[in-house]
């Protein structure tokens, strides 16, 4: 009987599907109802120790539908969360308190500063979450501080941070990476170098949704005005899918052990299937769930145990990483179909006599050749 409970970074998940970071996450209200529909997990709303200059506007959401209306594409310019940090340290107790067994994450964001990482995570984990993920990776918020993609697309600054990190918990610690980078490994290393233990991908790309044609504006219009802001939905996907399978090559290649919690796009369990294939350990799920609402998870679990069962799959670790093997070069996959294509030609041949040409006529197997092609 397959079972969805699996152990990442010694936490045991009751099950491998995550609230992602976000609106479904934004305060211990959402965070319980999202434990009672199933979810395994939650990366609460992304904070900081001083949310004074957190400030979000309206409109801030943009999408793009397809011809029966559902959207396939969106786009939000929303910033980290607006709640005073006193006030989540006492929303991740009530979390605690009513769900022990499922796993509360805290999505942390700080400035270049080492005494504000070393007090977000100490006082985080006095509050008792089960452990932490870096959010390196926020496309329009807070840039003018050097926080979110801004310090995520620099190495050699996520090398730094990430020692402070590694230094104030013994918790495990995820790094959430921005897509919005040119080799989605670089940073990659660079946290998982410095001792994190997993790597989130993807986070929203950059983007402009669109511009209306009436008023001649970039929308979502606030005032008139926009600003780029995060793509998520299902048209992310096969990006998310390329950058978790290099990252998980990376894990596999050269730090061994180590995980990664994948997203991007995921609404079903095939779709969460596809992610474990590539390497994946857990998913999770933001705009999925700002679509079809929390109990879109069960479904999921569903569809993901009848493709376990179907497989003769017991566990996730019994699939992970299967499809890895097979990504190779261009180079390799001319070579890989030169050889096919000889191959089959050869069994033709063998099928036909060995005769498909007169050159291939012999002299001293002349009677036997003949007999071969009689039909």
């Amino acid at each position: 009987m397959p079972t969805l409970e699996t152990t990442v970074n010694g936490i045991k998940f009751p099950n491998p599907f995550v609230i992602g970071s976000g609106p479904p996450g934004t305060n211990a209200r959402v965070i319980c109802r999202s434990f009672a529909d199933g979810w395994g997990a939650s990366s609460a709303k992304t904070v900081s120790l001083d949310a004074s200059k957190v400030i979000n506007v309206a409109p801030r959401y943009g999408r793009l539908k397809d011809n029966s209306g559902e959207p396939y594409g969106w786009e939000n310019i929303e910033l980290i969360s607006t709640m005073s940090f006193d006030q989540w340290i006492d929303e991740y107790k009530r979390v605690k308190d009513a769900y022990p067994d499922n796993v509360l994450i805290a999505s942390i964001m700080e400035e270049f500063n080492k005494d504000a990482w070393f007090e977000i995570i100490q006082r985080c984990e006095a509050a008792g979450v089960d452990m932490f993920e870096c959010n390196f990776s926020c496309p329009h918020g807070l840039p003018e501080r050097k926080m979110g993609a801004a310090m995520g697309e620099d190495p050699h600054v996520l090398s730094e941070v990430c020692g402070w990190v590694r230094a104030a918990t013994k918790k495990p610690v995820w790094a959430k990476m921005t897509p919005n980078v040119t080799r989605i490994e670089d940073p990659s290393r660079a946290c998982l170098a410095a001792g994190i233990d997993g790597i989130t991908a993807i986070n929203t790309i950059r983007s402009v949704i669109g511009v209306d044609l009436e008023t001649l504006r970039p929308m979502p219009t606030v005032e008139g005005y926009s600003t780029p802001g995060g793509y998520s939905c299902k048209a992310v996907k096969p990006i998310a899918l390329r950058m978790n399978m290099e990252i998980a090559t990376l894990i596999r290649d050269e730090f061994p052990g180590r995980t990664l919690s994948g997203l991007g796009g995921i609404e079903t369990g095939e779709d969460a299937a596809e992610f474990f294939l590539l390497g994946a350990d857990t998913v999770q799920v933001c705009t999925g769930v700002m679509k079809h609402g929390y109990k879109l998870v069960e479904t999921m679990k569903e569809q993901l145990l009848a493709f376990m069962e179907k497989h003769g799959f017991e566990t996730i670790d019994d699939f992970k990483g299967k499809a890895l093997p097979y990504f190779t070069t261009h180079a390799d996959l001319v070579r890989r179909q030169a050889e096919a294509k000889a191959e089959k030609a050869e069994a033709k041949a063998k099928q036909n006599g060995g005769i498909t040409t007169d050159e291939n006529w012999d002299g001293d197997d002349f009677v036997k050749q003949s007999d071969d092609l009689v039909g």
